[in-house]
């Protein structure tokens, strides 16, 4: 035995021994995160190994360039390479925490317009554990520092190490085609990151993502009019027509689009501590004169509300990686609901408490044709500390403070207001509680029906200023939660939440229904059981307002429109629908929950045709944005947006609106002989009663 450990201690003592034990610790460490840091649906004795053993190639070939270096250098170079990857898969646990997914060359590109109070987020995801990923880093470094290791100062060959890199590119080849074996097409069909980490390692997802973002910064570059043919064929083929008997039913009407954040549907009509959540919500829901969908999902990916907003201003689905609106909003062309209603005579206008350029909107909302963009300097409440949270301004006081402007707007007018209060990671002032938090044991849970109450106070509030200021009479009125709260991480506490046992990835799927209703007096209402998502709000409500829109490029279809195709689909390619739901490769009955382990050849047929309408939608979408292929292509009577036309700066705008009412004079305010109409604004909010 003495002897064994001996040689052990004199191989490790060799530059070559040292690199197998770092190999051989990176490998053991990655495997840990992989079982304990992630959900990556592994079953299968297959999957399990292709698991323990995909971090192996990559950590040989970049631990393995130290051994081209010479000496103590060869040493230090290998301890910083592998703490880069200890940092790198460290990030990722963080951001896979709460949003289920990868870091993306996009995201990070993206990330100062994200970056904004992230702090208290950061603090509230870390895990003692997570530190974890750092241990085969100390112990290396420890085992020198006490030269429990010596190091080999000797010359190491330059043909051995190229043996090395030769090594780790076949063990790679080897992975890759047991991954293949096992999951065809893993590289070119697959919209879930997931599975690339699963079967090939977090560092292979890193450089597969670093190509496919390359190679979509060449496909804008090289993109021309022709490639929109198959995308107009694919929706062509797919169109629906619009549903006749609501048609205009609100033309001319101001549109309001009440932006609720992370809001689920399950909250709908939810009790809890005795009490009913969201009373204002709820009526608004139930009532008569309100169009109510009950199996309307969030369909976002890695851009959550930048892909809410730019699905439901555009019908164009978000990037599988990154946010379009960070990557591309300041460049791309659009043809977006301002730039469409703002050339049907409306003022259009957007509305947020925070700093305008989160998720790049000073710059989006310019492509997109907003004439007004109202972020956190435009109002007076705006910069006190007590009267922010979180993310922003607390939205009983934004939505006052946004009324004063709302008032002041030219009408017809279209009015987007964004609240953020209801954000992770849930934060509620004491003086703010009005109900106690779930009791799931899960502390990031646990507040969510806390901000959920407050963010439906705050609507309430509005809602009565609408119909105090006669505003309510001439206005449609559509609220729509953006993108789930509570990620699929938190298995246990949904279950708890759902009063079930636990949940299948039927119960996740449905989980991400969110709530959407269109309000408007006179409505002829009621709730609607079709199946939809984000990607159907333009085309619905260009429908509700008289717009014709036959000839646009949008992949979404009017969710009241009686023959149209109910198979919605999620970013990441799985999808839901009337008779079947595929979620995290998994296939169900939609009617009974149940799970179809085998399906029948009838099944197999129905679900590779929804599978490829999924597909085929979702790459075409891509293929307009990562093109930029709107710039080539003009509907009927719509002009192209000049971006150069439109200024946020405070003082330009204000001046700009007052110069739009001595001229229009159909404002609020104008139609009540120049008096304002804040004082029928009524808020509990405790800071300004301060």
């Amino acid at each position: 035995m003495g002897q064994a450990l001996k040689k052990v201690r004199s191989g490790l003592n060799t530059r070559l021994g040292f690199f197998i034990l770092a190999v051989l610790l990176f490998s053991i460490k990655s495997y840990f995160a992989y079982k304990t840091k992630f959900s990556l649906g592994v079953s299968g004795g297959m999957q399990q190994l292709l698991l323990a053993f995909n971090p192996v190639p990559f950590a040989v070939l970049l631990l393995g360039l130290a051994l081209y270096m010479r000496g103590r250098k060869s040493y230090w170079f290998m301890l910083l390479i592998d703490a880069i990857m200890a940092t790198w898969l460290f990030a990722n646990i963080l951001y896979y925490r709460e949003f289920s997914d990868f870091l993306t060359f996009n995201l990070m590109k993206g990330s100062s317009a994200v970056s904004n109070n992230l702090n208290q987020s950061i603090a509230g995801i870390i895990h003692p554990t997570d530190f974890l990923v750092f241990a085969d880093v100390i112990v290396l470094i420890i085992v020198l520092a006490f030269k429990w290791i010596k190091m080999d100062t000797r010359a190491f060959k330059f043909r051995y190490a190229a043996i090395v890199s030769g090594l780790a590119v076949l063990l790679f080849g080897a992975n890759l085609s047991l991954a293949e074996s096992d999951r065809s097409g893993l590289l070119t069909r697959t919209f879930d990151n997931n599975y690339i980490v699963k079967y090939l390692g977090l560092e292979a997802y890193t450089v597969y993502d670093g190509v496919k973002t390359t190679q979509n910064n060449a496909t804008k570059a090289n993109a021309d009019s022709s490639d929109l043919t198959s995308v107009q064929k694919f929706l062509s083929k797919n169109r629906v027509a619009p549903n006749v008997e609501y048609s205009g039913v609100a033309k001319g009407k101001n549109v309001f689009i009440i932006h609720l954040e992370s809001l689920q549907q399950f909250m709908i009509d939810y009790k809890w501590d005795g009490q009913e959540v969201m009373p204002n919500i709820d009526k608004l829901y139930h009532s008569s004169d309100t169009l109510s969908f009950d199996n309307f999902y969030n369909q976002v990916g890695q851009g959550k509300t930048a892909d809410a907003e730019m699905m439901l201003e555009n019908s164009l689905y978000g990037l599988p990686e990154g946010s379009a609106m960070v990557m591309d909003g300041t460049t791309n062309t659009f043809q977006a609901a301002p730039a469409i209603l703002d050339q049907q005579g409306y003022t259009t206008a957007a509305f947020h408490g925070d700093v305008p350029s989160f998720w790049n909107r000073d710059n989006t909302y310019k492509s997109w044709g907003y004439d007004y963009f109202f972020s956190k300097s435009y109002f007076a409440n705006g910069n006190k500390a007590s009267y922010n949270l979180g993310y922003g301004m607390k939205d009983k006081i934004f939505l006052k403070d946004a009324a004063q402007y709302v008032q002041q707007l030219p009408q017809p007018f279209y009015a987007k207001l964004i609240t953020v209060t209801n954000h992770y990671p849930y934060i509620i002032d004491s003086q703010n509680e009005s109900i106690k938090p779930f009791n799931t044991g899960d502390s990031t849970v646990d507040p969510y029906v806390q901000t959920a109450r407050y963010l439906d106070q705050s609507v309430g509030e509005f809602m009565s200023w609408l119909k105090k200021s006669g505003l309510e009479k001439n206005s449609m009125v559509v609220l729509y939660g953006d993108h789930y709260g509570i990620s699929n991480n938190h298995k246990p506490a949904i279950a708890k939440l759902l009063g079930k046992k636990k949940v299948t990835n039927y119960d996740l799927a449905n989980f991400q229904k969110v709530p959407f209703m269109i309000h408007m007096p006179g409505l002829k209402g009621g709730i609607k059981h079709t199946y939809g998502g984000e990607i159907d709000v333009l085309p619905t409500l260009l429908n509700l307002l008289g717009v014709k829109n036959t000839d646009t490029i949008q992949f979404g279809s009017d969710l009241l429109a009686t023959n149209r195709k109910q198979t919605v689909a999620f970013r990441d390619g799985d999808f839901v629908s009337p008779t079947y739901t595929k979620y995290g490769g998994d296939y169900y009955d939609s009617t009974t929950g149940k799970q179809l382990k085998k399906l029948t050849a009838t099944q197999k047929r129905t679900v590779n045709d929804m599978q490829n309408y999924v597909t085929n939608s979702l790459a075409a979408s891509d293929k307009v944005i990562n093109g930029d292929l709107l710039r080539f292509y003009q509907p009927s009577g719509f002009k192209k947006v000049i971006k150069g036309a439109y200024n946020y700066k405070k003082s330009a705008a204000l001046k700009q609106l007052k110069k739009a009412n001595k001229k229009q004079k159909t404002s609020v305010v104008s139609k009540n002989n120049g008096k304002s109409t804040m004082s029928e604004y009524q808020t509990d909010a405790p800071e300004l009663k301060k």
